[in-house]
């Protein structure tokens, strides 16, 4: 079985070669992506959220996903990595870039849940989980990353991933799905 994504799209392609330009190893990885789209493309008109936009590989692949009426929100505190991520996304109107503190962000968000919610970051994932689930629909999706080893960890990392993997299981307003695959990751959807 082929498991690696046959096409991938421009946007993608540009993000990479920004990524290795810069040297920005924690990317979100293709077969990730691939899988980010497909996500993104079961929640027509939905409200999406991605906390980590980095360089924007993450961002592109879900917006190849999306619907014209959809809408993603990407947060990131760090503005140069964000200034990068832009010249990816474009004029396109579907997408607010925002450079910000994920955790003020999230403490301060009060629009709409949102209907599917990708963590490329320690905020929504190690930390402040529990305020994220707070702004997931019911059916929600809650997807996220780089549970397997990485060359990028900081060396508290392999004790975060640990605990995460332990809590998330045992939460009872979750169905969670752990992936051995690509970088590692978890799918869950929100029951209540």
């Amino acid at each position: 079985m082929i498991d690696r994504p046959k096409h991938i799209p421009g946007r993608v392609q540009a993000a990479h070669e920004i990524s290795k330009q810069f040297s920005f190893e924690m990317a979100c990885k293709d077969r990730t992506g691939a899988l980010l789209r497909t996500l993104a493309a079961t929640k027509p008109g939905g409200q999406i959220l991605e906390l980590g936009t980095g360089t924007g590989v993450g961002t592109a692949w879900i917006l190849d996903g999306m619907d014209s009426s959809a809408h993603l929100i990407t947060v990131d505190r760090d503005k140069d990595t964000s200034d990068l991520a832009r010249q990816v996304v474009g004029e396109d109107a579907r997408v607010d870039l925002i450079v910000a503190d994920v955790a003020s962000w999230l403490k301060e968000y009060d629009g709409a849940p949102f209907d599917m919610v990708f963590v490329d970051t320690w905020r929504g994932k190690f930390i402040d989980r529990a305020e994220l689930l707070r702004r997931l629909a019911p059916g929600g999706i809650y997807f996220g990353d780089d549970l397997l080893p990485q060359p990028t960890w900081d060396p508290e990392q392999p004790a975060l991933v640990d605990s995460f993997l332990r809590e998330i299981v045992e939460d009872s307003d979750l169905a969670v799905t752990m992936m051995n695959w690509s970088s590692g990751l978890v799918l869950a959807a929100k029951q209540k």
